[in-house]
């Protein structure tokens, strides 16, 4: 089984997390989408949207994090021999699917200091010309891609994109908030792949030095936040790339790629 994933990318998080918290093997392929990787050739014609995650098991290909999170459950399920192990139940999918409606694209580039968006902005439209000039055959599909950093550089100049997104992510923390009140998870007494869902977005909060006014203003997702940064899983697939001195490390080595590359005109 081989994951094409990033520590940028929350779904990716997410789907590691289900891993992770379901034992399962798996060969790792990271694929940096800051730095244009997921535009490779050879990605992009497994997957012309170039989005990631991407799990795949033999000629298997899943590219929905859900579907993938839902997978990753019936083989643990299979591989443990545990007829009374079950998928996720409808409260747990409910909360999956309500965490996954919010978006967090615009409103993460919108808390990133302009200058660097910018650069990255140009280095991908750039990345995405060289790639389309090696593979003529994708041509279509790559010019497709260019269009979407024309469209998001045009919806982070809206204030309405930004404004809705940064209200939903609102209300989605109001609603987890209030069910953390009656319950130690978000979908009961156990830790549920409704958590693996929820936990990507704290720590985007987190990382954009945002927890104070989106997490610690509501005391019993605080409490939670503490919680679950204790388990091996987080720790192994979120705290080791961006906890403490960790997140300089990342994101400085990906600015560092950029401004060479960008220098050396290697797209």
């Amino acid at each position: 089984m081989q994951l094409y994933h990033h520590p940028y990318s929350m779904d990716s998080q997410r789907v590691r997390l289900a891993l992770e918290e379901k034992g399962i093997d798996y060969t790792s392929f990271h694929l940096n989408p800051v730095t244009g990787k997921n535009m490779n050739a050879s990605f992009f014609r497994m997957n012309p949207s170039a989005t990631l995650p991407v799990f795949q098991n033999g000629d298997h290909k899943i590219y929905n994090t859900i579907e993938i999170i839902q997978y990753v459950e019936r083989i643990a399920s299979v591989s443990t021999g545990a007829e009374n192990m079950t998928v996720s139940g409808r409260e747990v999918t409910e909360w999956m699917h309500r965490i996954q409606q919010w978006n967090p694209k615009f409103f993460t580039l919108a808390h990133i200091p302009d200058k660097y968006f910018r650069s990255v902005s140009k280095f991908l439209r750039r990345v995405v010309m060289a790639r389309m000039e090696e593979s003529p055959d994708l041509a279509g599909a790559y010019h497709r891609k260019l269009q979407e950093v024309y469209d998001t550089e045009d919806k982070l100049k809206n204030s309405n994109v930004l404004i809705q997104d940064k209200e939903h992510l609102i209300r989605l923390l109001d609603e987890v908030e209030k069910q953390l009140n009656e319950t130690k998870y978000l979908a009961g007494e156990e830790f549920t792949m409704a958590d693996v869902m929820l936990i990507p977005v704290l720590a985007r909060l987190v990382l954009l030095n945002l927890e104070d006014e989106y997490i610690g203003s509501r005391p019993n997702t605080a409490k939670y936040w503490i919680m679950v940064q204790q388990r091996p899983s987080y720790k192994k697939v979120i705290a080791s790339h961006f906890n403490g001195w960790r997140k300089y490390r990342t994101l400085w080595k990906t600015w560092c790629s950029i401004h060479i590359r960008s220098i050396l005109r290697r797209f």
